[in-house]
């Protein structure tokens, strides 16, 4: 079975994480010839890729493995243990040319690693579905925000303080694919475009929005706004740049101290 864990320097991982990290042998005689975790992970993204997260299960798996269900928990304990790894090689490796070294403009270097994350996340939305389980563990994970923590080494920010900003940076990415995920869903179960979809919710909130108890939406209503799609990257860059413009005073401040 795989859902023994170790505590080997310190962690505690159960025995799958610890097998992607080359920590432990992976079983090489399965039930069935060629069975491997590798396999099976591959599998689980497959599904997940064309039939959403809750499409994932043991059972499922196994069937499109032609295995038992329990063949697959010598490999991987549980399915929370089958969901890191699946998120572990959805993201992959982070780009080769992504943050080239510490001399690089800290600002730049963290917009392109939110830049490159947040294609991640588009090209696997069912990941955003996954459960927050703790901080990286895996070995692709762990790459990510090493590049993350390398492009913020020319700040002079604290330790502490790089942590922090690359959660803020990450939970942005990932909240704003998430909500163009949601959107797009909408929009695609309406059979309207983007455009037609804001101007009909902006001729019902009109319909709605009385301008003398609610004079700010009115005016935003009047601007005409709501009548047109931006283009697709407009909020992300929008809320990408403010919160570097918030980095930027941090790093003016506590920078070098």
């Amino acid at each position: 079975m795989a859902d023994g864990k170790s505590e080997g320097g310190g962690g505690f991982l159960p025995a799958s994480i610890e097998a992607a990290w080359g920590l432990r042998e992976r079983p090489s005689k399965g039930p069935k010839p060629g069975l491997t975790l590798d396999r099976i992970v591959a599998t689980a993204v497959g599904v997940a890729s064309v039939e959403g997260l809750d499409a994932v299960s043991m059972g499922r798996i196994a069937k499109e493995l032609g295995v038992s269900p329990m063949s697959l928990y010598r490999y991987v304990g549980a399915k929370s243990e089958l969901y890191v790894l699946m998120q572990d090689e959805a993201m992959g490796p982070p780009p080769a040319d992504l943050v080239p070294g510490s001399g690089a403009d800290w600002r730049t270097a963290v917009e392109q690693w939110a830049r490159a994350a947040r294609e991640v996340y588009h090209r696997n939305l069912w990941m955003l579905r996954i459960p927050l389980s703790g901080p990286p563990a895996t070995p692709n994970t762990v790459a990510w925000w090493e590049r993350a923590m390398v492009a913020l080494e020319g700040t002079g920010l604290d330790e502490g303080a790089k942590v922090s900003v690359i959660m803020l940076v990450g939970g942005f990415v990932r909240n704003e694919a998430l909500m163009t995920a949601d959107l797009g869903a909408v929009i695609g179960a309406s059979g309207q475009s983007p455009e037609e979809v804001l101007s009909r919710y902006g001729h019902t909130l009109r319909r709605l929005a009385d301008p003398d108890r609610y004079p700010a939406v009115a005016r935003m209503l009047d601007s005409g706004v709501m009548d047109q799609a931006d283009e697709p990257d407009h909020e992300f860059r929008f809320g990408l740049e403010r919160i570097l413009d918030g980095i930027a005073l941090l790093v003016e401040r506590e920078g070098g101290k």
